[in-house]
């Protein structure tokens, strides 16, 4: 039987018209098959555009230049990039080996769930709604989940394994578990020297994984290379959708709606200030948000903001996934936000309460159009971030 299956992997990427040049590995518990390339990917050298690197001069950065989390001791390398795709793709690191990191983030969701609520590996529901990977690294404040209560990334990506619902390991079984899968000795040598399993490189590989999602390749690129500056008219774009371009990016006194000072930079991530309440209650009941981390009244209520790179992708959205679809959303924003006490003061209007946007029609559609010009398809095709287990069903 495993020499039946050794050929499974190469059989299924000739069949796709991919360059069979693979190691695989077998590791005699299921029928799913390891599936690498011999020479690994490119994960420590992806070019951004000039674009991502230069501020355009407008008046709020552009550029992702002085925020990337990646710390010092552990910068992105193609060998530990690699060992992190399949830990997050391993489903040997739950309990009852049905789950992986990549249940509740997957591709073709942007890396985040569908769900509004994720399914642990007994079927329970998670607290919030899952949010995207993409784009992690450009985060300058470096903290992780809704409530940042992880202090970095390297912190996050061990929390899901141990919580009882989503994962339910221990730190040494997880440990165990990786030392039992014979595929593992030859990518920690490859990324860090030696065989030697611990917490602190498994951790490390994940990190350098997610780190490596970023996205750079849509219709808002296409457009983006084209002209000097985010605000410029996009030659590509049709007329609609650079009015939604110019709503998002202009602030409400020159006319727009403020999308960017809360979805900023190329990366179109959380600005340096953090976590906010936008309005969502008009008190915090159900979930108190970061005031529950951190107990600073100042923050209940108050969430991290996701990226909004493929978000078209990513419904459900808002950290609870109340809202559907992108429109839900910007109605939301145009007439619904609440006058939470900690609103924050973006979404306030001069005389203290929630602002109303009072958006057409035609707007709300030109918001829209421009939203779905984020949309990087690459990141749901490109090998290097897809499941690496053949006839594994996430």
């Amino acid at each position: 039987m495993k020499s039946i299956l050794s050929l499974i992997p190469v059989l299924f990427l000739m069949s796709c018209g991919t360059d069979p040049g693979y190691t695989s590995f077998d590791d005699g518990q299921d029928t799913s098959v390891l599936s690498l390339p011999v020479q690994p990917y490119n994960y420590s050298n992806i070019q951004l555009p000039a674009y991502f690197n230069t501020n355009d001069g407008g008046p709020l950065p552009s550029a992702v230049t002085g925020i990337d989390n990646t710390p010092q001791d552990n910068p992105i390398t193609d060998d530990g990039a690699t060992l992190g795709r399949v830990l997050f793709y391993d489903r040997n690191l739950s309990l009852n080996r049905s789950t992986a990191c990549a249940s509740c983030h997957r591709p073709e969701a942007a890396f985040a769930d569908s769900s509004p609520f994720s399914s642990g590996l007994y079927g329970g529901k998670t607290k919030r709604n899952s949010i995207s990977l993409i784009n992690s690294r450009f985060y300058k404040r470096g903290r992780f989940f809704y409530d940042e209560r992880a202090s970095s990334l390297e912190a996050q990506v061990l929390m899901p394994m141990l919580d009882h619902t989503e994962m339910d390991m221990t730190a040494d079984l997880v440990l165990q578990r990786v030392r039992e899968q014979d595929y593992y000795r030859d990518l920690f040598v490859k990324a860090f020297g030696s065989g030697t399993v611990s917490s602190e490189r498994i951790a490390s590989a994940l990190s350098q994984f997610i780190r490596s999602i970023v996205s750079f390749k849509s219709k808002y690129d296409e457009g983006r290379a084209q002209v000097s500056r985010m605000v410029d008219p996009f030659p590509n774009f049709s007329v609609q959708e650079n009015r939604g371009k110019e709503l998002f990016l202009k602030s409400y006194a020159d006319g727009g709606v403020s999308c960017y000072a809360c979805h900023t930079t190329e990366g179109f991530v959380a600005p340096p200030m953090g976590m906010g309440n936008n309005g969502l209650d008009a008190l915090s009941v159900n979930d108190l948000g970061a005031y529950g981390f951190y107990g600073n009244e100042s923050l209940k209520g108050a969430f991290k903001i996701p990226t909004l790179r493929n978000v078209v992708h990513s419904a459900p959205y808002m950290h609870d996934g109340r809202f559907r679809t992108l429109r839900q959303v910007i109605e939301f924003y145009n007439n619904g936000v609440q006058p939470h006490p900690n609103l924050s003061p973006l979404l306030k209007g001069a005389d203290g309460l929630p602002r109303r946007l009072n958006l057409s029609e035609n707007d709300i559609q030109a918001l829209i159009a421009f939203l779905y010009t984020l949309n990087d398809t690459s990141l749901q095709s490109d090998p290097r971030w897809l499941d690496p287990f053949i006839n594994q069903h996430l």
